[in-house]
C-alpha cells in the first residue's frame, strides 16, 4: 500500500495561488498589443499633419490639418505604406547607422558586448572586493565610497543588470563588516538607479530619449551633473545613517546570512584588473571629449567603446586574467551583445508602431499627428509647467508597464518631442522628466527583472524592501517634482 502524500491543504491551496498569480507581461508582448490597437485604430481615427519650420524642424503651432478620410493601414505592407503583419520587419530595417533605430539598434549591441568582456575580467568584482574589510568597520566612510561609485557607473554606462552578480558580492562582504541586506541593496542596486535616473550620458536612455527627439547627445550636460550630484548625496547621506544605525544595533533586521558568504568566492584584485579599470575610465574621458569637442555620434561612440574592448582583451591576455582567453573573451562579447538585444529589437518594434500610425514625421498623415493635436488642446488649457511635471508623472506611471529605459524612451518619447514644443516646454525638459520617471521608479515597480533579481540575490522579499523603500521614494519623487519646475522655469 502506497504511502499518502504528505501535502496540507494549505499547501496545496498556496500552490494554487502561485500558478495563478498575474505577471506582468513581457515588453515584446505589450509592443504586439500596442502595435495590434495602432492598427485597428487606423480603421477608425482620421491621420493628421502639421507644418513645420525652423533648423531642425519644429512643429508650428496652430498649423494641424486633418485628412479628408480615415487611412487604414493594410494587412501586409508595401513601399508605401507598413502593415501589421510586416511592423516589426519596417522597424528593424529603418534608417541608417547614424538613425534612432537601426543606427541606435547596432550601437546597443556593441555596447552589450564590450561591456560583458569588461565583466568576464571580474575587474570591478575583485575592486569591490578588495576595498571591503573583513570585520566590522569603525565608520561608514566605505558604504558612501561605495554608494557614490555606484551611482557614478549607473550614470556613465548604465550600470543595471551588472547589479545583480555584484550584490551577490556585496550581501555577505557587507553583512561581515557589520551591515544588513537592506544596505548592500541600497548601496548596489539604490545607488545605480539613482545614477541611472540622474544621467547626464547613460547610453540606454538619455542618448536614446535625445536621439529620438532630435537633440545633440549629452546635451544639457550642466544641469544634468548638477542633479546627480544633488541626488547622489542626499540618497548617500541618508544611506551612511541607515548603515550607522544598522552597525551599532538601532536598526536593521534582515542580515545576510552565513550561507551568502559561501557562495561568493573571493577574487584578488591584481595588476591587470586595475589596468582595466584604468583603460575603461580612460574610454570613458575620451567618450566625452569626442561627443563634446568633435560632435561625435553613435557610430563613433560605439567604434571608441570597441577600442576599449580591444584593450581589455590585450590587457587580460597579457596579464593572464582566468577565463579570459581570447575564446572565452569572445564568448562574453556574445553573451554581453545577446542581453541587450531584446533593448535593441525592443527600439525596432516601437518604431514599426509608430510606423503603422503613418510615421512620426509632423508634415505627413499620420495618427500620431492627430493624438499630437489632441494632447495638445488639452494641455493649452492648463499652465504650461503644469504639463512639465505631468509628463514626469507620466513617464513614471509608463515605466511600470514598460520597465525597460530603451522601450520607454522609443515608445513614449516620439509622442513627448512634439508635444512638449506644442506646449511650450523645451524638448531638454522633455527627455529630462523621461530619464527621471523612468529611472526613479525602477526602485519600486515589481515588473523590474533586475530588482526582483537584486532582492533575491539579497535574501530580502519585496514586502520587506517595500515597506522600507516607500518612505525615502517619496523624497525621491519630492525631490524630481521640484526639478521639473525650476528646470521648465530656467527655461531648460
Amino acid at each position: 500500500m502506497m504511502a499518502e502524500n504528505p501535502v496540507s491543504d494549505q499547501d496545496r491551496a498556496e500552490t494554487v495561488r502561485d500558478t495563478r498569480a498575474w505577471r506582468m507581461p513581457d515588453t515584446l508582448a505589450i509592443l504586439f498589443v500596442l502595435a495590434l490597437v495602432a492598427w485597428a485604430a487606423t480603421f477608425v481615427f482620421t491621420p493628421g499633419q502639421f507644418s513645420v519650420a525652423g533648423d531642425p524642424a519644429r512643429i508650428v503651432p496652430g498649423s494641424y490639418q486633418p485628412a479628408s478620410g480615415i487611412m487604414p493601414a493594410p494587412l501586409l505592407g508595401n513601399e508605401d505604406r507598413t502593415g501589421f503583419l510586416d511592423f516589426l520587419f519596417a522597424g528593424l530595417v529603418t534608417g541608417d547607422r547614424y538613425s534612432a533605430t537601426v543606427g541606435l539598434m547596432a550601437f546597443i549591441v556593441v555596447l552589450g558586448g564590450v561591456f560583458g568582456m569588461i565583466m568576464r575580467t571580474g575587474a570591478v568584482d575583485a575592486a569591490v572586493q578588495a576595498s571591503l574589510p573583513g570585520g566590522r568597520a569603525e565608520n561608514e566612510r566605505l558604504v558612501i565610497v561605495l554608494f557614490v561609485a555606484f551611482s557614478l557607473a549607473g550614470a556613465v554606462f548604465g550600470l543595471s543588470e551588472e547589479a545583480i552578480a555584484l550584490t551577490l558580492v556585496l550581501a555577505p562582504a557587507l553583512n561581515r563588516a557589520g551591515y544588513d541586506a537592506i544596505t548592500a541593496m541600497l548601496v548596489c542596486y539604490g545607488a545605480s538607479q539613482i545614477g541611472f535616473a540622474t544621467s547626464w550620458m547613460n547610453p540606454f536612455s538619455v542618448i536614446i530619449a535625445q536621439s529620438i527627439a532630435g537633440l545633440p547627445p549629452m546635451s544639457g550636460l550642466g544641469l544634468r551633473a548638477a542633479v546627480w550630484a544633488a541626488f547622489t548625496v542626499a540618497a548617500a547621506v541618508f544611506t551612511w545613517r541607515y548603515a550607522r544605525a544598522v552597525r551599532t544595533g538601532l536598526r536593521g533586521k534582515l542580515q545576510a546570512t552565513a550561507e551568502n558568504a559561501a557562495e561568493v568566492s573571493a577574487t584578488a584584485f591584481t595588476r591587470a584588473h586595475g589596468l582595466v579599470l584604468l583603460v575603461l575610465i580612460g574610454g570613458v574621458v575620451w567618450v566625452a571629449w569626442g561627443v563634446t569637442m568633435r560632435g561625435y555620434y553613435l557610430a563613433e561612440i560605439a567604434a571608441q567603446f570597441f577600442a576599449v574592448g580591444i584593450v581589455t582583451v590585450a590587457i587580460a591576455r597579457i596579464g593572464r586574467i582566468a577565463g579570459c582567453s581570447v575564446s572565452e573573451m569572445m564568448e562574453a562579447f556574445r553573451d554581453g551583445a545577446a542581453q541587450l538585444l531584446p533593448a535593441a529589437v525592443i527600439v525596432g518594434a516601437a518604431k514599426g508602431i509608430m510606423l503603422i500610425l503613418g510615421g512620426d514625421d509632423p508634415a505627413s498623415w499620420s495618427l500620431l499627428n492627430s493624438l499630437l493635436n489632441g494632447l495638445g488642446s488639452l494641455t493649452a488649457a492648463v499652465p504650461d509647467w503644469l504639463t512639465a511635471l505631468a509628463m514626469y508623472l507620466v513617464q513614471s506611471v509608463f515605466n511600470f508597464f514598460v520597465a525597460s529605459g530603451s522601450g520607454q524612451a522609443s515608445i513614449t518619447m516620439p509622442i513627448m518631442a512634439p508635444l512638449a514644443d506644442l506646449s511650450g516646454v523645451s524638448r531638454q525638459t522633455a527627455v529630462l522628466a523621461f530619464q527621471l520617471g523612468d529611472g526613479l521608479t525602477n526602485l519600486v515597480i515589481p515588473t523590474s527583472a533586475v530588482l526582483m533579481a537584486c532582492l533575491a540575490a539579497a535574501k530580502v522579499s519585496y514586502g520587506e524592501w517595500l515597506a522600507f523603500i516607500w518612505r525615502p521614494m517619496l523624497g525621491l519623487m519630492a525631490m524630481a517634482s521640484a526639478v521639473m519646475l525650476m528646470a521648465h522655469s530656467g527655461g531648460y
